[in-house]
């Protein structure tokens, strides 16, 4: 079985070490030591390094990510029909997600027609806000504030 150094990993996955090393240190990927202690790789982390990014690019968390991988058996490569189940799971997820960035994409619309962009009252820049009925500046601090 072929195995990577993490430098050339890195290169061949179009991500930095430090990325890597991030990656393994949350349990998505892993790697062996050798006798002199360095990581090596196999080269199916390269297909699992790329599942990952796929998948942050369509804006999953990396808990969700590796709560997917965890799924598959033995820490495996995901397969094409892993990817598919996996993908089926996330759609009502992605689904929501587009759901929120049209109501933003529309909101904005309104907010450029508007043009206030007010802390106060902009339902935009300040969803549910409780304490913007109090008036703007650091009503927390203030002893009034801690009262109303």
């Amino acid at each position: 079985m072929t195995q990577l150094t993490i430098g050339h990993l890195a290169e061949r996955a179009g991500v930095a070490t430090s990325a890597i090393r991030f990656y393994e240190s949350r349990g998505l990927i892993s790697s062996v030591r050798t006798a002199g202690n360095q990581r090596r790789y196999a080269q199916s982390t390269l297909r699992r390094i790329a599942f990952i990014r796929t998948a942050q690019r369509v804006g999953l968390s990396l808990d969700e990510i590796g709560a997917a991988l965890a799924t598959l058996p033995d820490g495996r490569t995901p397969t094409k029909s892993d990817w598919h189940r996996l993908s089926k799971a996330w759609r009502p997820r992605l689904d929501e997600q587009i759901e929120r960035i049209e109501r933003l994409r529309d909101r904005l619309d309104s907010c450029i027609g508007c043009g206030c962009l007010s802390l106060k009252t902009c339902a935009l820049s300040n969803p549910g806000d409780e304490a913007g009925e109090w008036g703007t500046g650091a009503v927390f601090l203030e002893p009034s504030g801690a009262d109303r």
